[in-house]
């Protein structure tokens, strides 16, 4: 009993000599409130992932996926965690989201009344699946354990074939909630259904709510067909539901909201006090339906926030090169200052869930480039800058950057067309430029590193005395990166 004692003693001691070792669940870096805090350090999250029927789709064996993820440095992943799935085979065969009827995992109990329009009993929506919650929590906790945070977007905005699906539609539930056509699913104007959509919220952040690796996300593109000016009041709604529900509980997560609409608009709550991440989609949009990755960093990042770019095109529909186009949204985004990039991949599949492809390896490879090129920093005391490249680029070229004053540069340089849509189209060729950049005094080393393999292609120590320097590219096909670090 004594040396029990002792111990017990001993032990309260460490737990309250060290409280930075207590988990915490993903933040926003407290040196750089851009970047986000998880398990004791700066972080990057980086993927490639599945179109977000992880949980919903009991066919697909989540381990494997996550492993595959984990194989490569990946360290982030997307759900749809019930209110919105899509029939089988729409944009691919293979689509995760797409669910096999007798495979469908959703929240909500069945009930004893036959009458689903897909197949089965209507859903009680009184009543929780028990076995979804049991595969949601296994999921989260597998990817805890790869390091792996978990996007959960609660909500999406509904289309004509995805609506009669759901379990909040009227013909699907015993209690005739959902008399209401798609374009109205995401306003408040059926208070049945909204009321239902709060239950839904309040339960899913309850049941994660012991997960670190962790952010909530409420709705993806909620003015999808539905009037800006409609959608935004709910956008408003859900996110003080989110806030409500964990209010109380032990644990605060991170919440998300992609901006829709004109930028301080109805859907821009990046500003707002209950919106702590910033979400962009695609790469540009030069119209007011949706934000892209790159506009994010020119238009929001005065928030101080995480802007995460966590939707791209559909890979492989890309034109041309489709691996080499999806990797100039990558690089660029996130050398741009970007927080977190998810590539939305349909080589992961219920069939082969790891995605083992030879695309894939390509696919994957480069962003695990990309995250060990930025992880070489110390990426959290950078900014954005293109300033310290003072003339070589020529109106063609795209190019973005990050610094620390005479300390650490980053550089990303490639050549891709489209750069005023939702995707580049790789323009290979055979490059060189020759670049004026601007480096206080001191001794720099210098690396070009090539961004589809990491390796480095030509290295050299830079003895600045002050003002301008003249520094030339490897002659290259497509991308380049550079890393210049200030030596002791």
């Amino acid at each position: 009993m004594f040396f029990h004692g002792i111990r017990l003693a001993g032990a309260l001691l460490l737990a309250m000599s060290v409280p930075s070792l207590r988990a915490q669940s993903v933040s926003t870096d407290p040196a750089n409130p851009h970047y986000y805090f998880f398990n004791g350090k700066p972080t990057l999250l980086i993927t490639s992932a599945e179109h977000y029927g992880a949980v919903v789709n009991g066919d697909f064996n989540y381990l494997a996926y996550l492993d595959a993820l984990h194989a490569y440095g990946l360290n982030y992943t997307r759900i749809y965690p019930g209110y919105l799935f899509e029939p089988m085979g729409k944009y691919m065969t293979g689509n995760t989201l797409g669910v096999k009827p007798a495979s469908l995992v959703l929240p909500w109990a069945r009930s004893d009344r036959p009458g689903y329009l897909l197949s089965g009993d209507k859903f009680d929506l009184d009543r929780w699946n028990p076995v979804y919650f049991a595969r949601l929590k296994d999921f989260l906790s597998q990817a805890a354990k790869r390091g792996i945070v978990v996007e959960i977007c609660l909500f999406n905005g509904q289309y004509d074939d995805t609506w009669p699906l759901s379990p909040l539609y009227s013909e699907n539930n015993i209690q005739g909630v959902g008399h209401n056509g798609y374009r109205d699913a995401q306003t408040l104007k059926f208070p049945d259904l909204v009321a239902r959509e709060d239950a839904y919220v309040r339960k899913i952040v309850q049941e994660v709510n012991s997960f670190d690796n962790v952010i909530l996300e409420v709705c993806d593109e909620p003015a999808l067909f539905t009037p800006v000016d409609e959608a935004g009041p709910w956008v408003g709604h859900m996110l003080a539901v989110v806030k409500q529900a964990e209010t109380g509980l032990p644990k605060k997560h991170l919440v998300a909201q992609e901006v829709q609409g004109p930028i301080d608009g109805p859907i821009d709550y990046a500003g707002s006090p209950l919106c702590g991440v910033v979400v962009a989609q695609y790469l540009w949009h030069t119209h007011d339906w949706e934000m892209g990755g790159l506009q994010g960093l020119d238009r929001e990042y005065r928030w101080n926030k995480p802007i995460e770019q966590n939707e791209t095109a559909y890979f492989p529909l890309y034109p041309g090169d489709a691996v080499a186009d999806s990797r100039l949204e990558a690089w660029e985004f996130m050398v741009g200052g970007g927080a977190g990039f998810n590539q939305l991949n349909g080589l992961f599949t219920a069939e082969d869930p790891a995605g083992n492809t030879p695309d894939n390896e390509r696919l994957l490879t480069a962003l695990r480039s990309l995250k060990q090129f930025l992880g070489s920093f110390q990426f959290d005391r950078m900014v954005p800058d293109r300033g310290f490249v003072v003339s070589g680029m020529d109106r063609e070229t795209h190019y973005r950057g990050l610094s620390e004053y005479g300390r650490q540069y980053a550089l990303y340089i490639h050549h891709g067309e489209g750069g005023d849509g939702s995707l580049y189209t790789a323009k290979a060729g055979t490059y060189r430029e020759t670049l004026v950049l601007n480096l206080p005094p001191g001794k720099y080393g210098a690396e070009w590193v090539d961004p589809a393999t990491g390796k480095t292609l030509a290295a050299t120590s830079l003895e600045q005395s002050g003002g301008l320097r003249v520094i030339s590219t490897p002659i290259y096909a497509l991308d380049i990166a550079l890393r210049i670090v200030r030596e002791p």
